[in-house]
């Protein structure tokens, strides 16, 4: 069974009809011929974007040459409301100050201290669930909420306040196209930005919320009473250049983008492969035997089959669709001139499923990963996670909950697809199912597992 992807638009369309189409979904209001593209230009009255697919071109702009080429404020300008000042949307010397002190809260010493919150909040997910049909959606925002504050804060989503700022989240997101639509026009910064008062009224109520968790723990710090967990890691370190520590409003925004990277994301990413696994039973099965067993942080490497499905499921489904920079000076691209200010659109969606670059591009087939076709695309064409000096610091930790979360699953339930429920994804802050994704849930007898090969 091929995965479910949106139909494209074929033709032309005008600016006003492509914004709408671009309000509503991002993904269907692109051209078909994007999948085998390697550049395409958009053209509106007032700035020229391009979307670029040439692998070559797209690790000059991430990976060679990333300080030409910062991150666009059309796109960033959207998300301002709730994510502030925050290392996903800054630039230059501020979001290097960002990085320097960010950064080794997630180095693999530390992956290996937070993995026990993990485990925890697996198996309270698995605890939740029962026998019968289940929105996959819903249950995976859940569980990856409640890794974001065990990690983080050391508290569950059961925590009243966290319970708060999930719900809080999962309106937001709703709310907020991937797109503000000033990203289209060019506004200057005094205008206003045209956010619905449902998302503004959604980003207040989430930055007062983790405002309040954010000073609880200042305050626990100060009193030496805060427990060694990611925030207070973040907290206490030090720009190792200048000495400053993050204040609280820099910390709200951090934790903020901490949330949506790693509750948002994941959550798309773990619902799509739960969904790939019910379509193909076979991989199910295999990964179910893998998942056989208890599973501490050293036997995580062993769990390759698991793996893979994620980051089939990554490619298929990346979870931030399309990322956008901004030229500083004038470029030329496959022997086009392109203008200092042009943006230039790197697409993880048309890349990971380009027809010049990938075997079987729609199709799902984890075992792709141990091809020279495979190898040579996770090299060239991948990048779930971006790549290059801003690649999310994240990524490792989002490999450990989703492998994770996925066997402690596939532990316990057998998943079944739904005949004539098939999800459309749709972009909105992340990729989702437009209406939600729905499986049957068995649970699996004791003992009926294969051991794992």
């Amino acid at each position: 069974m091929t995965p479910p992807k949106p139909p494209s638009r074929e033709g032309r369309v005008g600016l006003l009809r492509y914004a709408r189409l671009f309000r509503r979904d991002i993904l269907s209001a692109q051209p078909e011929r994007l999948y085998r593209a390697w550049m395409a230009e958009f053209r509106t009255p007032f700035f020229r974007s391009y979307l670029v697919n040439q692998p070559d071109l797209v690790q000059l702009v991430l990976k060679q040459r990333p300080q030409d080429f910062p991150k666009s404020d059309r796109v960033s300008e959207g998300l301002r409301p709730l994510l502030g000042q925050s290392v996903f949307v800054t630039n230059g010397a501020q979001w290097q100050r960002q990085r320097r002190i960010i950064d080794p809260a997630f180095e693999g010493g530390r992956l290996r201290e937070s993995f026990p919150a993990m485990q925890a909040a697996a198996a309270e997910c698995v605890a939740r669930l029962s026998p019968g049909v289940t929105e996959i959606e819903e249950e995976m925002s859940h569980a990856t909420a409640d890794v974001i504050f065990r990690t983080l804060f050391s508290i569950p989503i059961t925590d009243d306040l966290a319970r708060d700022v999930f719900q809080s989240f999962r309106a937001y997101q709703r709310s907020q196209p991937i797109l503000n639509l000033a990203a289209l026009l060019p506004l200057p910064r005094i205008f206003p930005r045209l956010f619905r008062r449902e998302t503004r009224a959604n980003a207040r109520r989430i930055r007062d919320l983790l405002t309040r968790l954010t000073e609880d723990r200042q305050a626990r710090i100060a009193a030496g009473t805060a427990p060694n967990d990611l925030a207070t890691k973040i907290m206490t370190t030090a720009d190792p250049e200048t000495g400053a520590l993050f204040d609280s409003p820099e910390m709200v925004d951090q934790v903020a983008i901490f949330f949506l990277a790693g509750h948002e994301t994941s959550a798309s990413s773990l619902s799509w492969a739960l969904y790939l696994l019910a379509t193909h039973p076979d991989w199910q099965e295999k990964c179910a035997a893998e998942a056989a067993g208890p599973v501490d942080f050293a036997a995580l490497s062993r769990l390759r089959l698991i793996r893979d499905v994620y980051r089939e499921a990554l490619r298929l489904y990346p979870p931030v669709p399309m990322m956008v920079r901004e030229t500083t000076r004038a470029e030329t691209f496959r022997k086009r001139a392109i203008r200092k200010g042009a943006q230039i659109v790197l697409s993880p969606w048309h890349l990971h499923r380009h027809g010049k670059l990938w075997d079987n591009p729609d199709g799902f087939d984890p075992a792709r990963w141990q091809t020279d076709n495979g190898r040579q695309c996770q090299r060239e064409a991948y990048m779930p996670f971006s790549a290059g000096p801003r690649v999310c610091p994240g990524a490792g930790f989002a490999m450990i909950e989703g492998v994770l979360i996925l066997a402690a699953i596939l532990r316990d339930y057998r998943l079944e697809a739904i005949p004539d429920d098939i999800p459309r994804p749709v972009a909105h802050l992340t990729v989702r199912s437009e209406n939600g994704i729905r499986l049957r849930l068995v649970r699996r007898a004791e003992g009926a597992l294969p051991p794992p090969r």
